[in-house]
């Protein structure tokens, strides 16, 4: 198997979203953007993130969608994994892996010195597969997230 990687064009973003479908009804979810949020946050004038395509013999086999992030506490930027998506035909051939190192060879005009991720609790599998690639838990940390109602009232709020 013959696997090559490369960095997702505007013409990608059918095939993107549809990893992200099998990605996500793999462990019993939908995912809620669309074709057109990818092209326009991905692909447009600004883009918000960059993706990494896996591929054999002109099929896509896997995908890592990836954007920059800072960290005050370790005064540097890093690269944050979004989705990490390997189909389960290519899988255990180091794909996943090879993915991260051509994301961080893709960005490196954002000159990462970190990546970090968030993984399923209930994905066992992956977990050990992370820990055994050498990815640590954050210590004393854990993510949380403003979002709906609640983000519409936070925006609201008079900041001055």
């Amino acid at each position: 198997m013959t696997i090559g990687y490369r960095t997702a064009v505007a013409a990608d973003v059918a095939e993107i979203h549809m990893l992200l479908q099998q990605m996500a009804a793999e462990v019993g979810r939908r995912i809620a953007g669309t074709e057109q949020a990818l092209r326009q946050h991905g692909f447009g004038p600004e883009p918000r993130f960059r993706a990494v395509l896996a591929e054999n013999e002109g099929q896509c086999i896997g995908l890592a969608l990836v954007f920059p992030e800072y960290s005050s506490w370790r005064g540097t930027t890093g690269l944050y994994v979004q989705d990490l998506y390997v189909k389960p035909a290519a899988r255990g051939r180091g794909v996943a892996s090879a993915l991260i190192g051509a994301a961080l060879v893709c960005c490196q005009d954002w000159e990462p010195s970190y990546v970090t991720l968030m993984v399923d609790q209930d994905n066992i599998s992956a977990q050990g597969w992370y820990a055994r690639q050498g990815f640590t838990l954050r210590e004393r940390g854990d993510l949380l997230i403003l979002d709906g109602a609640v983000l519409a009232r936070f925006a609201r709020k008079d900041t001055a």
